[in-house]
């Protein structure tokens, strides 16, 4: 799938083994960079550790069962988005330097298509207070707010689903 809206062409395409690095990289940076507006450093250290960078056996076994969406401009993977096959998004991570450059929208749509060929009626997330107004604009709605723990540290999220 192509997304032609701006400058450059994002492409989404499917997961292969040697994207885990770069993955686990935007993972924990834009954990650390975009959502430290809305969460506190223990927070952030809680939900993406320096160890997330170290472990990649890790992020392959899960990335293999997952197979997340890949975007990429100009072959430089940019964000990815796991889609699982209950409508669930797992994770939906934009490169720091490209959020609001059209990469979250382009993975959206690229879910939104896989909903459609599957015949899937509710896709849902638990989306981190940050992340809350790209889905809304994505035509998502909070259903609940949330307390989760993670690594015994509190934090809010929302759950929120659609019906595309």
């Amino acid at each position: 799938m192509l997304m032609k809206k701006h400058k450059y062409d994002i492409c989404i395409r499917s997961y292969q083994p040697t994207d885990a690095k770069v993955l686990a990289q935007i993972y924990y940076d834009t954990i650390h960079t975009v959502n430290s507006t809305d969460y506190t450093k223990e927070q952030l250290d809680a939900w993406a550790p320096a160890s997330t960078l170290n472990d990649l056996s890790q992020w392959k076994n899960k990335w293999s069962r997952t197979a997340p969406l890949v975007a990429t401009v100009n072959e430089t993977v940019v964000g990815f988005a796991e889609f699982e096959e209950t409508g669930h998004i797992d994770c939906f991570y934009c490169h720091h330097l490209w959020i609001g450059r059209g990469v979250g929208h382009a993975l959206m749509r690229a879910i939104e298509s896989k909903v459609r060929e599957k015949g899937i009626k509710r896709i849902y997330a638990e989306v981190s207070i940050t992340a809350k107004p790209f889905f809304e604009r994505a035509g998502f709605q909070a259903i609940k707010r949330q307390t989760v723990i993670c690594r015994n540290v509190a934090m809010e999220n929302f759950i929120m689903e659609n019906y595309p």
